[in-house]
């Protein structure tokens, strides 16, 4: 360093040491605030249970009877439809009318809670395990398991309502028929008492 500088290095040794302190640790702290910026940071994702295990509300009860490989009460979620009721049950049993099942049941109709569904065996007349009326001792028309040409029979219903119906399935309560717009109000008040759902 040439001569001529050392009075003034004198005169200023302590600002300019104070100086060069500070810019090593600018320099220091520079450095260190771009390392944390371009280490990748940990993401921790934390799950809910509540949100992503089903909730009991969400869940419905269906009853699956008959010719199934394990008939029961299965608790599935409230979107399920008749397929996955019969999954649920281990599908169709080596004894079950499939024909029925094909003409009568629709496996994409959308499931309720409480829903009954019951499959028959091969041979079963299903018409024969409709129930009695209390009052009048007619049988009522199960329409949940009733052929077309059963639901066909009552007044009001053709062979375009009783295809509806069928569609529809399952019924928890003949009301059903018009929550779903099945029906309407005038075709339910006539066959309202020719009806059941079990």
């Amino acid at each position: 360093m040439p001569a001529q500088y050392w009075p003034l290095l004198k005169k200023y040794w302590l600002p300019l040491a104070l100086f060069l302190v500070g810019m090593i640790f600018f320099v220091y702290g520079l450095i260190a605030f771009l390392g944390s910026v371009s280490k990748p940071q940990n993401v921790t994702f934390k799950s809910d249970s509540a949100t992503v295990s089903p909730k009991v509300q969400d869940l419905i009860q269906i009853d699956i009877e008959g010719a199934v490989v394990m008939p029961g009460v299965y608790k599935l979620s409230s979107n399920s439809i008749i397929q996955d009721a019969l999954v649920s049950s281990g599908g169709l049993s080596s004894d079950a009318d499939r024909d029925w099942v094909s003409k009568n049941i629709n496996l994409a109709a959308k499931l309720y809670d409480g829903a009954k569904i019951y499959i028959p065996k091969m041979g079963e007349d299903v018409v024969a395990q409709q129930a009695s009326s209390t009052t009048d001792q007619q049988s009522l028309i199960n329409v949940n398991t009733a052929s077309s040409d059963a639901l066909d029979a009552p007044p009001g219903i053709g062979p375009a309502t009783a295809t509806k119906i069928i569609n529809g399935r399952p019924y928890t309560k003949p009301n059903d028929l018009l929550d779903k717009k099945v029906v309407s109000s005038k075709v339910f008040n006539q066959i309202k008492d020719k009806i059941s759902t079990y």
